[in-house]
């Protein structure tokens, strides 16, 4: 295996952050339609100086139980807190976006979140991924997003 290169800001479309907990459990009570405002834990390493408020990410839910995208946003906060935390606000999409879908789909098949399920927070979306990504989910929360 070869050494991957260092991603760009030019190759980031779209972070994503992953949890194993669903969001009812990340915030409970949280409601398809609404928006929660989450602190969400990273890895430290270089990926962090590429991140600035108002950019595009998303919240992918691991695991065996409905894995896949389950609420899109935006980063809410920077720096990441000295725990390497940082704040996004999300929107709970009204139809999660399975993950059997996506690792079907020739374009998004090869995102980092697919082809390395196990890598850590976070991960990122280039811009054809988040490009194919309005394939998948509903108008109405690709546009009250923001997005």
């Amino acid at each position: 295996m070869g050494i991957e290169a260092r991603l760009t800001e030019a190759d980031i479309a779209c972070w994503v952050v992953k949890s194993q907990k669903a969001p009812t459990t990340v915030a409970p009570g949280w409601r398809p339609g609404s928006v929660q405002q989450l602190t969400r834990c990273l890895r430290r390493s270089y990926r962090l100086e590429l991140m600035r408020p108002g950019q595009r990410c998303l919240f992918w839910l691991s695991g065996r139980d409905q894995p896949g995208i389950h609420a899109i946003g935006t980063l809410a906060g920077w720096p990441p807190t000295s725990e390497a935390e940082v704040a996004v606000s999300l929107q709970r999409l009204h139809s999660p976006v399975r993950r059997a879908d996506l690792v079907a789909d020739h374009v998004f098949s090869r995102a980092e979140v697919i082809r390395m399920p196990a890598g850590s927070n976070p991960s990122y979306l280039s811009p054809d991924q988040l490009d194919r990504l309005r394939d998948y989910i509903e108008p109405e929360d690709w546009s009250s997003a923001g997005w």
